[in-house]
């Protein structure tokens, strides 16, 4: 079989000649580069792209760590992701964790082994003692804020966001507020039970509900809420698919909102557009473009993207 050397010594140039004609660099003379093209083209030669990364130190391909690909929040970090890879020529690999730390930890030695260029993670099971001493060999970012500076980040302000969504509710006169998260264990969800005591005081525990992913868990939730004895007059779910199997509960029991319940979600998907439900638009669209720019250029930057409230007429 053919290799580079062969293309080399057929065409009387360096094997550094050969890749730089593979890899279309602009500074080939041009008698060289028509030999090495001819004598590819006489071999029918085609290039082994493992070969070709090795020579040329970079794979242009991205590791982009995910708890899950079926989530509407993930499928926008990684949709801005595949926006901004496809700008720049590089291609993107989906490594799904299930947040296991085996998995991930499995991942990041694919770095060390430069299958990849970078990895971003779009939520981790692992503390950063665990994922740093890889970033020596290869760009890790993440879409969460971390103050490490071996890892880059592309981040939003989840701490605020709540507290202004909440601080909205209360401003509107609710002061029975429930909320649901998607992980007990994760940072979002203590942030989000901190921002909760800071603006309505300690929270009562029937007032949160964690494990909500879809619609069906939206409507589940609901049902228990709007079944407590002091059952609350405004629900903060933790998407905008939960807020909509809230909002549908809600409507079966004949309840209207804002006036019976007031619903905010997040991350302003087309669910939550159509059911007309205010969301807290975290903009992860914007922060997978953003992280995928950041693992592109080799860089360990703290970008910080701003949210928004959209405000409808659930609330």
């Amino acid at each position: 079989m053919t290799n580079i050397k062969d293309i080399a010594r057929l065409a009387g140039v360096s094997v550094s000649t050969v890749s730089r004609v593979l890899n279309n660099y602009k500074h080939v003379a041009r008698e060289k580069r028509e030999s090495v093209l001819r004598v590819i083209e006489e071999m029918n030669y085609t290039p082994n792209k493992n070969a070709i990364d090795l020579i040329r130190g970079e794979t242009r391909t991205i590791g982009v760590i995910l708890p899950y690909n079926n989530n509407p929040a993930f499928d926008q970090i990684l949709n801005g992701i595949l926006n901004k890879a496809l700008e720049n020529d590089f291609s993107i690999t989906v490594l799904p964790s299930i947040y296991s730390k085996e998995k991930e930890v499995k991942y990041l030695q694919k770095l060390k082994s430069k299958l990849y260029d970078g990895i971003i993670i779009a939520s981790r099971a692992n503390d950063w003692e665990t994922i740093i001493p890889y970033s020596d060999y290869g760009s890790i970012v993440s879409c969460e804020y971390t103050h490490h500076k071996e890892i880059g980040c592309s981040y939003m302000d989840r701490y605020s966001s709540y507290l202004d969504a909440f601080q909205m509710l209360k401003n509107k006169g609710h002061n029975a507020v429930a909320f649901t998260t998607a992980r007990l264990e994760s940072n979002s969800t203590k942030q989000m039970i901190d921002a909760y005591n800071e603006i309505f005081g300690e929270l009562q525990p029937k007032y949160h509900i964690s494990g909500c992913l879809c619609l069906e868990d939206g409507y589940e939730a609901a049902e228990k809420f709007l079944h407590l004895l002091e059952r609350p007059t405004a629900i903060y779910a933790n998407g905008d698919e939960v807020a909509g199997g809230i909002y549908l509960y809600a409507k079966s029991k004949q309840l209207k909102t804002p006036a019976d319940l007031a619903i905010i979600g997040q991350e302003n998907q087309p669910i939550g557009m159509g059911m007309g439900i205010t969301t807290v638009d975290h903009q992860l669209m914007k922060i997978g473009e953003q992280a995928c720019s950041l693992v592109i250029n080799k860089s360990r930057e703290k970008v910080k993207i701003p949210y928004r409230i959209v405000e409808r007429d659930s609330v």
